[in-house]
């Protein structure tokens, strides 16, 4: 009898994926292949953001659900399904409750984080529910709350009731979080943009316009349009959101981490 073929393909890929020295099936390794490991050391920071045509991540009265259509949705359940673990910021965990579990495709869930240095989540927020993968929360030093059963608190220094991006991602690497997803909202994606922490972006824009509402990315002004810098950048068409694949390893930082032998 020959081998069993899966009849999902991307349960093939996502199977394939973490085994390094093994080529990737066909289908998604144009758009996924660069997330397998980083060029910088041995972690792989992805940050995720949804946005409309003029860039906007909400409506004026903040609702958010659901920018992207449904194929942008399974592309943001396809990344949670290919890392160690996603970051989220107490703001986006207080508006949105989001469960950051895998169910829109086949895969293993990741740990789920948050960004909290006042401990303001709520016990009862979908996020801390117990289904068997770890649940972090990152507060400040002299904050003094209490984590729901079996979550496990990690302390960091404040600057400017900030923690830095940098600090954030060494400290989940010490966790043994390799291949992160920041994903939201977006002035965490901002924060960690502007720090140098990603080594790419997903940008994922839906065909529609907002008007006024929430931006997405914001980093401090410049004076001309030509100081920006320019990235190499993918652009994959995902049913009728365009997907920009931005590549920013040349300007992350390192964490200290040393990088594994080939």
């Amino acid at each position: 009898m020959g081998k069993s073929v899966s009849s999902d393909p991307w349960e093939d890929f996502s199977n394939v994926f973490r085994r390094e020295h093994q080529p990737l099936p066909q289908g998604w390794a144009d758009v996924f292949g660069p997330l397998r490991k980083g060029t910088v050391d041995d972690c792989l920071i992805v940050g995720q953001i949804g946005q409309s045509l003029d860039g906007r991540v909400a409506t004026e009265s903040g609702h958010s659900k659901y920018i992207n259509g449904p194929a942008g949705l399974v592309h943001l359940h396809r990344l949670r399904a290919l890392v160690d673990v996603v970051v989220v910021g107490v703001g986006t965990a207080i508006a949105d409750d989001p469960q950051l579990t895998v169910r829109r495709v086949s895969g293993p869930q990741p740990a789920r984080v948050v960004i909290d240095p006042k401990g303001r989540l709520g016990a009862d927020a979908r996020m801390f529910a117990d289904n068997g993968v770890r649940r972090l929360l990152i507060t400040e030093q002299r904050t003094r709350c209490t984590a729901p059963a079996g979550v496990e608190v990690l302390t960091l220094p404040t600057i400017d009731g900030q923690f830095a991006p940098s600090a954030i991602l060494a400290a989940l690497a010490d966790c043994g979080m390799r291949r992160m997803l920041i994903e939201g909202g977006a002035d965490t994606i901002s924060r960690f943009l502007a720090a140098g922490c990603l080594d790419r972006l997903h940008v994922m824009v839906a065909p529609i316009i907002l008007g006024v509402g929430g931006p997405g990315i914001i980093l401090p002004s410049l004076n001309r349009a030509d100081q920006a810098p320019r990235m190499p950048v993918r652009v994959h068409k995902i049913d009728d959101d365009v997907l920009f694949d931005c590549d920013l390893s040349a300007q992350r930082v390192a964490l200290g981490i040393a990088k594994k032998s080939i």
